[in-house]
C-alpha cells in the first residue's frame, strides 16, 4: 500500500526528550483522592444518561484544578507531575463497577429472558432476582460477585506491566516503530505544562478555545436536560440524546436502514483530529451499506425487519439476518490484511538489517539493549516483564479451572493464555507503531467455546485469558514521549487501586438507590443497553445446545462473501495505490456503524481537509489534539455542575410532619 502523508505528520508532532523525571508524589495522591471522590459518580451517572466517556474531561479537570491551585501557592507542576496526575485520573475513572450495574440489568433483562439464559447466569455474575429488586449491593448475595471483580482487577493492575511493556520495549525501543497517534495523548499534557511556566507557547491558548467550546456546547447538551430533568417532569432538551431518531422518515426511500443523527460535537471534532482517509473510508462503507441495505430487503435476506421499526431494531434485526456474519467475514479479512502487513514489513526490517549490519555485532548490541534496562528512564527489566505475564496469565487459567468453569478444557485456556494473546498483541502492537490501527481476529472466542462443546453460559462471564496488549503499548510510548519515569507509573497503579475499589462500590450503591437503572431518567441506558443485550445473548445462546437463534445468525456462505469482498477491496485500493487507512476505514464501515456516529465524524474530516488545514496548514495537526482536550475538558466542567444539582436534588428527600 501507498505511504499514507498524514501518518508521516503524526510521526513528527512529538520526539521523546533526552531526559526524564520522576512524577509521583503527594500531588499524585491527592489527585487520586479528588478523582475518585468527586469525578468517578459522574463519569458513571453521565455514561448512563448520554452515553459520555467523561474519562477525558475528567482528567483535564483535574490537572487544571492542580495546575491553578500550584499557580496561587506561587509554585509550578512539571510536566511529569502533570502526566501522572493525567495517567491516574484515567485509572481511577476506570471502575468496574460500572459492569455491576449493567450486570444487574441483563440478568433482568427482556433479552435474557426470551433468549432462555436469564436463570443460567451463575450466581458469582450476580444474585437472584429476589436480591436485585431491592437495588443495593450491601446484600450478602452480592459479595461473591464484587470479591471476583476486586480479584480479577487486583489480577489486572499487576498484568499492566506484562507483557504489554514487554512488547513495546521490542517495538519502540529494537524495532524504533514512531507510533503515529502516541502523540495525540501526549500533546494536551504539553500544553498545559507550558501554560504553567513563563515559557510563552501556542498550546494554551488553543487550549483555552477548545475549553469554552465545551463549556458552551455543554451546558446545551449536558447541562440544561439534566438540572431541568429535576425540576420538571420533563427534562427541557435541546439536542436529543443520545440521537434523533429519523428512520421512520427514511425507510420509505431506504428500507431497511437505521438512520438517525447524533448531536454530540464530540464527534465531529474527533473527525477532525483522526486521519481524513480512514473517516473517508468509514463514510465510504456506510453509503455501500445505505444502497445494500434495500436491496438485500427486496431479495428477502433482510426478511425482519417491518416499516415502523428504529434505529434498535433494525439494527439487531438486520444483525441477525445477515449482519453478523458478514462481519465476522469483513473482520477476518481485517485481520489477514494485518497479519501480512506485519509479516511484510517484518521482512522488510530484516532485509534492512542484513544490509546494514556491521562486524562489530549489530544484532548482539539490540539484544543488548533490550537486556539492559535504561536507568533514567525507569525501565523495567524484560525477563521480570515477562514472568509477570506468566503469573497473571497462570492466575486467570486457574481461577478458571478451578473454581468457575472447572469442565472447561484447560487445553483451550493454555492456548488462549500462551498462544494467541502473545500473537494477536504482537500483531497489533506492531500495527499500532506502523499505522495507528489494532487487528481484530473474529469469532475466536466464540469458535474456541463452540468446538469445545462445552454447554452453559457461564463460560461468557468467566476471566479467560484473552487480551490484546497493543493499547497498553502505545500507553507506554506516551509516558516515554512526556519524560515520565515509569516507576512513577507503578506508583501510581499502587495508590489507584484502592480509591478505585472503594470510591467505586460506594457511587455504584448511591447512583443505584436513586431510581432504576435503565429508565428515564438515563435516557441513554434506557434506548441502548436493551440493543447491546440483545446482541450480547444471541451470542451467548451458542453454547446452550441446538436451536439456539446464534446459529441462524451463523452463516458460513455469507462470512465467505465478507470475506472475499473485504480482500478484493484491500486488493483494488492496493492497486491503485491508494492510503491504508482508507481500507481499513472503508472495510470497518461496511455494515458495522451507524451513521449516527459515522456523518459526525465525516463531517468533522471534511472540516479539517477542505478549511482548517488550508487556514492552519500543517500546524492543525498540532492544534486538533489540543482543542479537542480543552473540549473534554469544558464538557467536564459543566457535567460535574450539572451532577453536583442533580445529585444534591436527588438526596434531598421530603418529611412529613
Amino acid at each position: 500500500m501507498k505511504e499514507d502523508k498524514e501518518l508521516l505528520e503524526y510521526r513528527n508532532l512529538m520526539t521523546p526528550p533526552e531526559r526524564f523525571e520522576e512524577g509521583f508524589g503527594l500531588k499524585s495522591i491527592l489527585g487520586a483522592i479528588f478523582v475518585g471522590m468527586f469525578m468517578m459518580p459522574g463519569a458513571m451517572y453521565m455514561a448512563l444518561v448520554a452515553g459520555a466517556d467523561l474519562g477525558p474531561a475528567a482528567r483535564w479537570v483535574t490537572v487544571i484544578l492542580f495546575m491553578e491551585v500550584a499557580r496561587r501557592a506561587f509554585t509550578t507542576i512539571r510536566r511529569p507531575e502533570l502526566f501522572v496526575l493525567y495517567y491516574m485520573a484515567g485509572a481511577a475513572l476506570s471502575t468496574p463497577f460500572s459492569g455491576l450495574l449493567w450486570t444487574q440489568f441483563l440478568v433482568q433483562s427482556e433479552p435474557a429472558r426470551t433468549f432462555g439464559i436469564a436463570e443460567a447466569i451463575p450466581d458469582w455474575v450476580a444474585p437472584n432476582a429476589d436480591v436485585l429488586e431491592q437495588r443495593t449491593f450491601l446484600h450478602t448475595g452480592w459479595i461473591v460477585p464484587i470479591a471476583l471483580l476486586v480479584l480479577t482487577q487486583l489480577i489486572s493492575r499487576i498484568d499492566h506491566f506484562g507483557l504489554g511493556y514487554a512488547l513495546y520495549r521490542i517495538t519502540s525501543d529494537i524495532e524504533k516503530l514512531p507510533f503515529p497517534m502516541a502523540p495525540v495523548h501526549a500533546l494536551g499534557v504539553t500544553a498545559l505544562a507550558e501554560s504553567g511556566s513563563d515559557k510563552q507557547s501556542w498550546r494554551w491558548p488553543v487550549f483555552s478555545i477548545g475549553s469554552m467550546i465545551g463549556l458552551l456546547f455543554g451546558a446545551l447538551y449536558i447541562g440544561l436536560p439534566s438540572v431541568t430533568g429535576v425540576m420538571f417532569s420533563k427534562p427541557i432538551t435541546v439536542f436529543s440524546i443520545p440521537w434523533t431518531e429519523l428512520s421512520a422518515s427514511t425507510e420509505g426511500i431506504l428500507p431497511a436502514v437505521p438512520m438517525g443523527i447524533s448531536w454530540d460535537l464530540t464527534h465531529v471534532l474527533v473527525g477532525t483530529v483522526l486521519p481524513f482517509w480512514a473517516m473517508a473510508g468509514e463514510f465510504g462503507g456506510f453509503l455501500v451499506t445505505m444502497v445494500a441495505n434495500p436491496l438485500l430487503q427486496d431479495a428477502g435476506v433482510l426478511k425482519s425487519w417491518e416499516p415502523g421499526m428504529e434505529t434498535v431494531q433494525t439494527q439487531f434485526l438486520n444483525t441477525v439476518d445477515f449482519y453478523y456474519s458478514f462481519g465476522i467475514g469483513l473482520a477476518g479479512a481485517i485481520g489477514v490484511i494485518g497479519v501480512w502487513s506485519v509479516i511484510s514489513a517484518v521482512r522488510r526490517a530484516r532485509k534492512e538489517r542484513n544490509r546494514q549490519r556491521a562486524a562489530d555485532g549489530a544484532t548482539r548490541s539490540a539484544w543488548q539493549r533490550l537486556m539492559r534496562p535504561e536507568v533514567d528512564r525507569g525501565d523495567i527489566p524484560f525477563f521480570a516483564s515477562v514472568g509477570i505475564y506468566v503469573f497473571s496469565t497462570c492466575s486467570y487459567i486457574l481461577l478458571c479451572k478451578l473454581w468457575l468453569i472447572p469442565a472447561f478444557p484447560l487445553s483451550i485456556l493454555l492456548i488462549y493464555g500462551f498462544v494467541y494473546t502473545p500473537m494477536i498483541s504482537y500483531v497489533s502492537a506492531r500495527l499500532e507503531g506502523v499505522v495507528g490501527q489494532q487487528i481484530a481476529i473474529p469469532m475466536v472466542r466464540e469458535g474456541a467455546f463452540i468446538l469445545s462443546g462445552y454447554r452453559g453460559v457461564d463460560v461468557w462471564f468467566a476471566p479467560i485469558p484473552e487480551h490484546n496488549y497493543a493499547s497498553q503499548v502505545v500507553q507506554f510510548r506516551t509516558v516515554e514521549l512526556t519524560g515520565t519515569r515509569f516507576t512513577s507509573i507503578i506508583k501510581s497503579e499502587l495508590v489507584v487501586f484502592p480509591v478505585v475499589m472503594i470510591a467505586g462500590i460506594c457511587f455504584a450503591q448511591f447512583i443505584w438507590r436513586l431510581g432504576p437503572i435503565p429508565s428515564e431518567a438515563y435516557p441513554y441506558a434506557q434506548k441502548v443497553w436493551e440493543l447491546e443485550a440483545m446482541n450480547r445473548c444471541l451470542t451467548y445462546t451458542s453454547t446452550m445446545g441446538s436451536g439456539s437463534i446464534f446459529y441462524e445468525a451463523f452463516k458460513p456462505t455469507v462470512i465467505a462473501i465478507g470475506a472475499c469482498l473485504g480482500l478484493g477491496v484491500y486488493g483494488v485500493l492496493a492497486t491503485c495505490g491508494l492510503p491504508v487507512m482508507l481500507v481499513y476505514g472503508l472495510v470497518r464501515g461496511l455494515g458495522a456503524t451507524l451513521p449516527h456516529i459515522v456523518i459526525p465524524h465525516f463531517i468533522g474530516a471534511m472540516l479539517a481537509r477542505y478549511y482548517l488545514r488550508r487556514r492552519f496548514g500543517l500546524r492543525w495537526g498540532q492544534y486538533g489534539p489540543v482543542i479537542l482536550a480543552g473540549f473534554t475538558c469544558g464538557m467536564g466542567l459543566v457535567s460535574m455542575l450539572a451532577l453536583g444539582i442533580v445529585f444534591l436534588a436527588k438526596s434531598v428527600y421530603p418529611l412529613n410532619y
